[in-house]
């Protein structure tokens, strides 16, 4: 029964194609100016994700043919005509391969993609309909893809004697950490230090292996309870204006509620509204209240463990705003989820992040910025 209920799925499947073939994105009148364009993801600080793996993957080799320039220049110590650090963007002509690839209608369609990807995604259950959660799934695993990427791609730097292992002594920290005094971006005291460190190694061997190190340079997705607890300290630091260790309510009312709030609004899909402080002061105090567990007055770290996910949201955060927006879009009949139809019908909402929009283009088109 389960293998004629693939071959029955492969064959509806086979005839969806074939029968919205005509609504290809090709053949689109809102589409005749648009062109998939790569961006890269090596200095990026927004958390746009690659919804096709097959361009994630470019995405990835191009970031690292940059990320090995770099690091080449670095090793030799000489000075790129580019910016190093955040700032530093790939050169064009290290796009131009993949960018054809996607831009040539035979070699990358479209239409295709989305009826090849549709079973991999619709899976919880395999009704027919891509679901918010089904969607944030499949946003999140693409998304840990690319940040395990990243952190093996870090670790070859530090992992000096090839061992897998990266201890205390062989790391070091970003240049632009090095570089800076002492309170910039807000890292002055844990971060990128053993105390931070030593969090991350959960097994307490002295030593990070790739799951740890990735937890250390990502520790807003960690499991280790310990590493959620040094987030927690961290945050009670740079809070912490008197110094007392402690957070007052007059250090949580002027940072931390907004942050809290403003997490919860985009979690709502609601738009940020400007409030007084008079307003907000009332909701805050019960808030603040209801985190003080122990009545004191004040928010040790541990009373910051219920929000911290939202002081540092996750990669899953942004998954499921992604999921979002993109069933926001593309959802024409409203039912809260997408049909194999729908997605065929607003392709390049799934293809925001490698879209770009002409100027010739209606002024009205536009995507989220959070993906741009």
């Amino acid at each position: 029964m389960g293998k004629l209920s693939v071959i029955i799925y492969i064959t509806v499947a086979f005839l969806l194609f074939l029968l919205l073939i005509s609504h290809s994105p090709d053949k689109s009148p809102h589409s005749r100016h648009r062109r998939l364009k790569l961006r890269s993801n090596y200095s990026s600080a927004d958390h746009h994700l690659s919804f096709d793996p097959l361009v994630a993957d470019m995405q990835r080799k191009q970031d690292d043919k940059f990320w090995e320039k770099t690091h080449h220049y670095k090793s030799q110590q000489l000075e790129p005509e580019f910016a190093p650090g955040l700032e530093s963007q790939p050169e064009w002509e290290d796009f131009i391969g993949a960018e054809d690839y996607l831009n040539d209608e035979h070699k990358f369609n479209i239409t295709h993609r989305l009826v090849l990807l549709f079973p991999r995604i619709d899976v919880d259950p395999a009704d027919g309909f891509v679901t918010e959660h089904e969607l944030t799934e499949w946003n999140l695993e693409q998304s840990q893809k690319e940040v395990m990427h990243r952190s093996q791609r870090e670790m070859e730097l530090h992992d000096k004697n090839h061992d897998g292992l990266v201890s205390f002594a062989e790391y070091q920290p970003p240049s632009w950490v090095r570089d800076s005094d002492s309170n910039s971006f807000g890292y002055d005291m844990g971060w990128w230090k053993d105390e931070h460190f030593n969090a991350s190694d959960s097994d307490g061997d002295g030593f990070l292996n790739i799951t740890e190190f990735n937890d250390f340079q990502h520790p807003a997705d960690t499991k280790n309870p310990r590493l959620l607890q040094w987030l927690c300290k961290e945050e009670v630091r740079e809070r912490d204006t008197d110094k007392d260790g402690r957070v007052n309510f007059k250090e949580f009312f002027h940072g931390l509620f907004d942050m809290v709030r403003n997490y919860d609004e985009d979690a709502q899909n609601s738009s940020s509204q400007e409030s007084s402080n008079d307003s907000l002061e009332s909701p805050a105090r019960n808030f603040f209240a209801k985190l003080d567990k122990d009545g004191d007055g004040y928010l040790s770290d541990m009373e910051l463990l219920p929000i911290i996910g939202k002081l540092h949201p996750t990669e899953r955060y942004y998954a499921k705003q992604q999921a979002d927006y993109i069933i926001s879009q593309a959802d024409a009949d409203k039912d809260g989820r997408l049909s194999l139809t729908e997605m065929i019908d607003s392709p390049y909402v799934f293809y925001s992040a490698v879209f770009n929009k002409d100027e010739d283009e209606d002024e009205d088109y536009e995507y989220h910025k959070e993906f741009r």
